[in-house]
């Protein structure tokens, strides 16, 4: 299935990862293959101090 962001209740034991990764990055997506799905992300890279 797609996987849609959801925030977990204190008492649910699962259900955090994808909203935490959401937060963190700039775009996430979901490729499917015949093994299952991968989750990616792109994040900001912080320029380098000279």
């Amino acid at each position: 299935t797609a996987p849609h962001l959801r925030h977990a209740r204190t008492t649910d034991e699962g259900g955090r990862g994808l909203f935490i990764v959401a937060q963190l990055a700039q775009t996430w997506g979901a490729r499917y293959s015949a093994d299952g799905k991968t989750i990616w992300t792109e994040q900001a890279l912080e320029r380098a101090p000279r």
